[in-house]
């Protein structure tokens, strides 16, 4: 059995066949659905963009390089990568499937793992004011851990104490970000 086609050979090859129903916009869209990602990448940029030119800066800011800085040069990175992407895929690029090693695309999605760390993320955001950051910190990297297959309940909870108390100090003490301390603010 061969998979031949009767219709006529046009200049590129057989013909295709017509879409039932006028669908030529339809169809358009769908072979060129990647165009969805460049005007998300596009919106963002625009986003990012408003924001920094709209950011309330001190006047005594001292130097060429300020807070709207890496801002300006996010937006501008995302507008460039919109627009060479939308280039690409109007020129006939398409993106590929997934092909990695380790992802088997018969498989459903593994809706368990996402809403334990989205219930791991929520959960941090409500902690956070009330423990402080070193300790709903702990809990977001070991609640994350657990979420993504760990079951070492020995090592997992120091490791994510400590990985959060070190993070705590960098942000606290050597970048001068302030972290709510929550309960522990007199002993940390």
């Amino acid at each position: 059995m061969t998979n031949e086609s009767t219709e006529p050979a046009g200049p590129t090859g057989p013909a295709e066949p017509a879409a039932a129903g006028g669908g030529g916009a339809r169809t358009w869209l769908r072979e060129h659905s990647e165009l969805g990602v460049c005007v998300l990448l596009f919106a963002l940029g625009v986003l990012v963009l408003t924001d920094a030119l709209t950011m309330d800066v001190d006047i005594a800011q001292r130097g060429p390089i300020g807070p709207r800085t890496v801002p300006f040069v996010v937006g501008a990175g995302l507008l460039l990568v919109g627009a060479l992407l939308a280039v690409d895929v109007l020129r006939g690029g398409r993106g590929e499937a997934e092909g990695g090693e380790d992802v088997d695309l018969d498989e459903p999605a593994d809706w368990r793992t996402v809403l334990l760390l989205t219930g791991v993320f929520l959960a941090t955001a409500v902690l956070i004011g009330p423990l402080g950051f070193p300790i709903a910190g702990a809990l977001l990297f070991w609640g994350s851990a657990y979420a993504l297959g760990s079951r070492h309940h020995d090592r997992d909870p120091l490791i994510a104490a400590g990985l959060s108390l070190f993070t705590y100090f960098v942000f606290d003490n050597l970048l001068g970000v302030p972290l709510p301390g929550g309960p522990l603010m007199g002993v940390l």
